[in-house]
């Protein structure tokens, strides 16, 4: 079980990322020796939909509505926030929030792994109201294994992440349904 502050015992708020091309989603890059994902999916129309598909994804509501456990200090993502990810109640995933958007058209952030975490490398979670005003959620990510576990669960763990990636895009959208008429 994680301690009181979510935090796995080796880490601390100067724990470096695991990993070197820190920021990296933001403009798409996969580093070489990682694995790509890009995951979109369209959650519905309109100013009000982008406006709480962005509040769900900032305040970490949609992260828990998919059934993990989240576990920060901060009521927010932003550039260095820690949060920690816990899955099944076993498996704990520190990361850093790296970077944020925020514009009229386009929010979202990205966090990266820190020390503990079972993956090296970054996930960004971004909306797009495009000019039609259809709303869509992008997940990209770029990752290898860390831990023995992910590494011997090969194309299965690969698999469990585009699963994640395509659950948290059905969930936001289920999120927003009732504000899409």
């Amino acid at each position: 079980m994680p301690p009181k502050d979510g935090l796995p015992q080796n880490h601390s708020p100067d724990s470096p990322f695991t990993y070197a091309d820190v920021g990296a989603t933001r403009s798409g890059h996969c580093p070489p020796g990682f694995r790509p994902l890009d995951v979109r999916t369209r959650i519905g129309e309109g100013t009000d939909v982008f406006d709480r598909a962005a509040r769900l994804l900032f305040t970490w509501e949609l992260h828990r509505a998919v059934g993990v456990g989240i576990t920060t200090d901060a009521p927010e993502a932003a550039p260095g926030v820690d949060v920690t990810v816990t899955l099944g109640g076993v498996i704990t995933a520190p990361c850093r929030v790296v970077w944020t958007l925020d514009e009229p058209r386009r929010r979202g952030w990205a966090y990266g792994t820190l020390p503990g975490h079972p993956e090296c490398g970054e996930e960004a979670f971004v909306l797009d109201r495009t000019g039609d005003g259809t709303v869509w959620l992008t997940i990209t990510a770029f990752s290898r294994p860390a831990k023995w576990y992910t590494r011997a669960g090969g194309a299965a763990t690969r698999g469990l992440q585009h699963a994640y990636a395509r659950r948290c895009g059905a969930v936001l959208r289920k999120l927003c349904e009732d504000l899409d008429d």
